[in-house]
């Protein structure tokens, strides 16, 4: 795997915290190795140089479709980024609100990444079979490469992680790495853009 930090982009894909009660993003002790993979991703593509995006989940209630499926979660106003991922710390980290399962849909986030030179993505978050694989989705079908860190997602609301994994490979050419692989293979400070 060969990484360059001038063409590629961090996605941190709601890995988040709520103020209030959330029928989705409650505290759970098996998200605790995705948060830290993710929080070593996040500043070792800093320390590369890399743009870290976080797609943070958005809705409105009484609004948004997604909440009759899943109740009500990651709600305007009330869903953050987690703090361990220290969100805004650079300025190259950009936070993207969004309000249904992709990341790419009705955002800038496809603006966001041309203007940055981004030609591949590496997907990190929740919920692996819903809006990471919706979001590689949309990334493939707009001409981005990609990888996704197995370690560093997680499936819990519908299907298999196996599954999800099996089926962006497939069917959107995804690389699929341990995030120390991706850490091994991104250039150090001194290499990077």
């Amino acid at each position: 795997m060969n990484i360059s930090a001038a063409s590629t982009a961090l996605l941190v894909i709601d890995v988040l915290v709520t103020d209030t009660s959330d029928a989705v993003y409650a505290p759970n002790p098996e998200e605790e190795a995705l948060v830290a993979n993710a929080a070593q991703l996040t500043h070792a593509a800093r320390e590369a140089g890399m743009p870290v995006v976080f797609l943070c989940d958005q809705h409105i209630p009484g609004v948004d479709r997604e909440l009759e499926l899943w109740g009500e979660h990651g709600v305007k106003g009330k869903a953050h980024p987690h703090p361990a991922l220290m969100a805004g710390s650079s300025p190259r980290d950009f936070v993207i609100p969004k309000r249904r399962y992709s990341g790419f849909f009705q955002t800038d986030l496809d603006l966001t990444l041309r203007e940055l030179g981004v030609k591949t993505v590496i997907a990190v978050g929740e919920d692996t079979n819903i809006c990471v694989l919706h979001t590689l989705a949309d990334a493939w079908n707009l001409g981005y490469g990609s990888i996704v860190v197995s370690d560093a997602t997680r499936t819990f609301l519908v299907g298999t992680q196996d599954g999800a994994l099996e089926h962006m490979k497939r069917c959107f050419g995804t690389e699929v790495a341990t995030t120390e692989q991706v850490i091994s293979a991104l250039p150090n400070a001194a290499e990077k853009c």
